[in-house]
């Protein structure tokens, strides 16, 4: 998509979420604005395959068009109703469709005056009941669950649409308010092209990362935990899937809006055998992960994800994956019970980490679900690389012991949208090509300072990823740290005791200052002399 057309699509978007956005939190009408662009995505993507299975083999005339009362039709509806469900996972019938829907209302945004005509002069309550939008949405979004019923995708769809809420108060006051609002911002979406018959552009990608990065940037009164900056993520993916020509799997235990893991799905070569497992804590946030995955055609047989807190109840025990990826919530509170002392992710440490943080317990997860050939990259804050007590003697084991410490990566400030403390990347391998040092990046002065927050440039993460990949050491920039070195340390693992990115004083000439020192006494007696001089003049004692 051309620079001109994303402009395009950002404005529309905007105008589409400013209708909602004075009315709510971000946290909130987020569910309503993704929610409906997931549901004309169904919409368009049904109709396409619908309107193709019409022309192979019974008519011309377009799926949208069909009359679902006739006997003729029923019979053929039932025959592309089960071809779509083993095709796409779900049904839609053509009254159902979004565009469909959204006509029957009819409300022109162009020329306004003719809905409120349509208003004053309304009749009776039944013809007025016949342009409600409201009642017509539940059914329908209930029925795209219901239409998995006993299909392998149920699970996957179950409560997909529970957040989007269409009574909601805060949509407005009354029935006619909220039947209004939301058949505004249906027909604005209506005019937004997805090209989803054009395989080489993704306007439904497009659309949905500018409004996750909208929400998640605090622009509309919400912290982005549940979002990782684009530039983050494709920097994590490139350091899990180098030197990996086939992934089969990847893990994300904290997966939020599923963006890391689709970057991983984008950069593999064999993405369309890739299984992905998640687990993600927050159901709103849980529900917005399995749209995305399906928006973006990973096939419900491909991700396994559960909702459900991942310390507390793992869900994906036993299973290894040579791809790892997180950006767990920093410093998260837990359940550091005496009984997890038996669970295999944390019994060979001896201890846990602190109750009040949770980051080495997101670390310990994650390295007990890390394949022999897996590599795990983490975002964390920086203060895990020298806190003390319980998590350094995690540290120590993991680097002395296990030596599973591959690289660390110290990241600029402000780049995530929660938070405006440094972050820094850990990797892990169980199996290291550099077993006998670790690399230290300081890639903390590299970034494009914005408005609202830092942001890394292609060149800041090719810079890092080059740095890795050839394992170098830069003046000012990357140390490798032999594993000595690191206990010498006493297994603190600040960057700054490893990387000089101090600055050299300019070094001063002593016999230039002299020199500079004797003209200014110079100048300063010629000035005390005429200074007297006045004085003398005008018959005052001069103070020299």
């Amino acid at each position: 998509m051309s620079e001109e057309h994303k402009k395009q699509l950002e404005q529309k978007l905007w105008e589409i979420a400013d209708e909602l956005r004075w009315k709510m939190s971000a946290d909130e009408f987020r569910n309503y604005i993704l929610g409906f662009i997931f549901y004309k995505y169904l919409s368009e993507n049904l109709l396409l395959r619908a309107n193709k299975l019409l022309n192979d083999d019974w008519s011309d005339k377009t799926y949208d068009l069909v009359d679902e009362t006739s006997e003729e039709w029923k019979v053929i509806l039932k025959d592309i109703e089960d071809d779509t469900k083993s095709d796409l996972w779900y049904f839609l019938k053509p009254s159902e469709l979004f565009s469909v829907i959204t006509k029957r209302w009819n409300y022109s945004l162009e020329d306004e005056s003719k809905w409120k005509e349509k208003k004053a002069n309304k009749i009776n309550e039944e013809e007025w009941g016949e342009s409600f939008i409201l009642e017509d949405l539940k059914n329908i979004l209930n029925n795209i669950e219901s239409s998995t019923t006993w299909e392998e995708s149920e699970e996957d769809f179950i409560w997909l649409f529970e957040d989007l809420d269409l009574t909601h108060p805060k949509l407005w006051n009354t029935e006619e308010q909220k039947n209004e609002l939301i058949s505004r911002v249906l027909a604005k979406l209506d005019e937004i092209d997805f090209h989803l018959e054009d395989t080489e552009i993704d306007v439904i990608w497009d659309a949905y990362e500018y409004l996750i990065a909208q929400f998640a940037s605090g622009a509309w009164k919400k912290a982005g935990e549940f979002y990782t900056p684009q530039e983050v993520s494709e920097l994590i993916a490139k350091i899990v899937v180098w030197k990996k020509w086939h992934i089969k799997s990847v893990y994300d235990p904290t997966c939020g809006s599923g963006s890391l893991l689709l970057r991983v799905a984008k950069e593999v070569s064999n993405k369309r055998d890739l299984l992905i497992y998640w687990q993600e804590l927050n159901r709103s946030t849980y529900n917005l992960a399995r749209m995305n995955m399906i928006l973006h055609w990973i096939h419900y047989t491909r991700f396994k994800i559960k909702q459900e807190d991942t310390l507390e109840y793992p869900q994906h025990w036993d299973t290894k994956f040579q791809a790892v990826v997180a950006n767990p919530p920093f410093s998260a509170k837990w359940k550091a019970d005496s009984w997890k002392m038996s669970d295999d992710r944390f019994s060979q440490y001896w201890v846990l980490a602190p109750s009040s943080k949770a980051d080495f317990a997101f670390v310990q997860d994650m390295i007990h679900h890390l394949d022999d050939n897996g590599t795990l990259a983490v975002v964390l804050p920086h203060w895990v690389l020298f806190r003390w007590a319980s998590e350094l003697h995690i540290r120590k084991y993991l680097i002395e012991d296990r030596n599973y410490l591959d690289a660390i990566i110290w990241l600029p400030e402000n780049i995530f949208y929660w938070t405006t403390i440094p972050t820094c990347i850990l990797v892990f391998k169980k199996c290291r090509e550099n077993p006998e040092n670790v690399l230290f990046i300081d890639a903390s002065k590299w970034f494009e300072k914005q408005k609202k927050q830092n942001r890394l440039r292609q060149k800041d993460i090719n810079k890092i990823i080059d740095t890795y990949r050839e394992r170098k050491e830069i003046e000012k920039y990357s140390f490798i740290a032999t594993l000595e070195k690191i206990k010498e340390e006493g297994y603190n693992l600040n960057i700054s005791r490893y990387v000089d990115t101090s600055e050299e004083e300019e070094e001063i000439d002593l016999k230039e200052v002299t020199k500079v020192i004797k003209k200014l006494d110079r100048e300063s007696i010629d000035l005390d002399k005429e200074i007297k001089k006045y004085c003398d003049e005008l018959w005052i004692i001069s103070p020299f």
